[in-house]
């Protein structure tokens, strides 16, 4: 076996991984504009859509939340805005979120336990099971400030914002909105199963999918599931970890009852200036996610996504918390691979900030043991690979 040198990882990053980021760049940048379009259509359709430029500038936001607000905002100047709304699983898979409008002053509290009604209001005998950690019940009065349009029957049932029923309004405004659209023969929804939407877009570089989802971005407020930080922990720094917190959380709109938290606002934040001491974390992550788009989890539909890598990434930089951890390059790297490869093995990897959760709970065992011998014998001569 060929030891792995810094400068074999220095070579990686600055030719395969720059050569990824431009490619993904572009691609971000061209599905943006068109979901920017259509949503624009779409908010003077339905005002409870808003276009997907207004992500994370809620126009609900009461006088304690403009601050926020205003720094997300100057955080993701010029293109960085795009990074507020579209999250990149793979090259070939966006997830974009698309803002909603008309609910404000936000409250958590204890809701009722049981639910018994269907999709369409019919009544059960038998109550709707419970949301799972990542998820809750989201009743309208939650909300201090609401418009008239939240409360109609279109999109609630006995009082709760149902996810599916907004998923379906906004999916019929989206495919009326393509069919009058210069992007017809370009851009089209995906038949699905479940309530989610799904689009086809054909870009200059390559065929990609795209989600859309709605979503209910809640500033200035930090949910009880969320047990962050951890005591004695020392990475984020206190200070770091009171403005993660202060950029909140968003709701989203992705299953027929109940409504997933994400915590998108707070994860950019937590990865602005990671390596202003010097380190080499995100250098890192930017290997470890090329290496698995090319070698050991390929495709449209990946095992492990971006996501899962960057929620590991979270986990190592709290358990190796000092500077000096992420000084030497190859050494931090291939410690970040054996964490990968560890819970691909296990099939574990909790959310980072709701810990309870674990994000391969519902992974394809079968794909995940496929890359976990990927990533062993990647292990077992890295040079290989990286070149």
């Amino acid at each position: 076996m060929v030891e792995l040198t810094e400068e074999d990882l220095a070579f990686y990053l600055q030719n395969q991984v720059d050569m990824r980021r431009r490619k993904v760049s572009k691609i971000e940048e061209e599905v943006y504009n068109i979901v920017q379009e259509l949503t624009l259509v779409i908010s003077g359709e339905d005002s409870r859509f808003q276009p997907i430029s207004h992500s994370g500038i809620n126009n609900d936001n009461t006088k304690d939340q403009l601050a926020v607000v205003a720094k997300w905002s100057a955080i993701l100047s010029g293109k960085r805005v795009q990074n507020a709304s579209i999250q990149v699983q793979s090259p070939s898979q966006l997830v974009i979120m698309v803002p909603v409008r008309g609910l404000a002053a936000y409250m958590e509290r204890r809701v009722r336990q049981w639910r018994y009604y269907t999709l369409s209001g019919s009544k059960l005998i038998l109550p709707v099971r419970e949301p799972e950690k990542l998820h809750q019940w989201l009743e309208v009065d939650q909300f201090l400030k609401s418009s008239p349009e939240w409360h109609q029957p279109d999109v609630t049932i006995e009082g709760d914002i149902v996810p599916s029923k907004v998923i379906g309004i906004f999916k019929a405004l989206l495919e009326n909105t393509i069919q009058s659209s210069k992007f017809q023969g370009k851009v089209n929804v995906l038949e699905c199963v479940g309530p989610t939407i799904r689009l086809a877009v054909e870009t200059t570089e390559q065929h990609v999918e795209a989600e859309l989802v709605p979503a209910i971005e809640i500033t200035n407020h930090w949910p009880k599931k969320a047990r962050w930080p951890r005591f004695l922990k020392r990475w984020p720094s206190k200070e770091k970890a009171r403005t993660v917190k202060s950029f909140g959380f968003n709701l989203l709109a992705r299953s027929n009852y109940h409504w997933q938290l994400s915590f998108t606002r707070a994860e950019q934040e937590l990865l602005e200036d990671m390596d202003e001491d010097g380190g080499c974390r995100l250098k890192c992550l930017q290997v470890i996610r090329k290496l698995k788009e090319d070698h050991w989890c390929p495709g449209n539909k990946p095992v492990i996504t971006s996501y899962h890598l960057q929620t590991l990434l979270f986990w190592t930089c709290e358990k190796y918390p000092r500077p000096k951890d992420w000084k030497r390059f190859q050494k931090s790297f291939l410690r970040l691979v054996k964490k990968l490869q560890k819970c691909v093995l296990q099939r574990y990897l909790r959310h980072y900030f709701v810990k309870s959760y674990n994000l391969l709970k519902y992974a394809n065992t079968n794909e995940l043991d496929i890359t976990s011998q990927k990533i062993n014998n990647f292990l077992m001569n890295p040079s290989v690979f990286v070149h």
